[in-house]
């Protein structure tokens, strides 16, 4: 299998096996418009298995989102085929806009215009809780 090198773009690397789509999914890398590989069940000798996505082209990608979804990926930003900077994730104090509350007595079921802000309660299990109304959210 051939998968072409970046020349400019981003590798993230060490996505937990199965979860590149989902990671896919929540960046909208589906609408650009440039080169996107999803590489996935690569061999790790750190994990047995990972997923890796390569983006051939510079854009803003949303760390909150990398980091609430899989906050021990590596992001490398690859310029002229080198790699410039690693970027390593970790759980994002708040998430807004990212994920929404589920509770539909919550304020942003009836305020459209409102934006869905959690903040990170319990780092140790990955636990955030709505501003709002303090319901806790679903797992990713």
């Amino acid at each position: 299998m051939n998968i072409d090198s970046i020349t400019n773009g981003y590798v993230i690397d060490h996505i937990e096996a199965g979860k590149s789509m989902q990671i896919y999914e929540y960046l909208n890398l589906g609408d650009l418009d440039c080169s996107v590989a999803i590489i996935r069940n690569v061999k790790s000798k750190r994990t047995g298995k990972k997923d890796i996505i390569k983006i051939d082209e510079f854009i803003d990608i949303n760390m909150d989102v990398l980091g609430y979804l899989a906050p021990d990926i590596t992001v490398n930003v690859i310029k002229d085929g080198e790699i410039i900077e690693k970027k390593h994730m970790e759980l994002p104090e708040e998430l807004k806009n990212i994920i929404k509350c589920e509770n539909p007595r919550c304020i942003t079921s009836v305020e459209q215009d409102l934006d869905n802000i959690f903040k990170l309660t319990d780092r140790e299990n990955r636990v955030y809780r709505c501003k709002y109304c303090e319901s806790k959210a679903k797992n990713n």
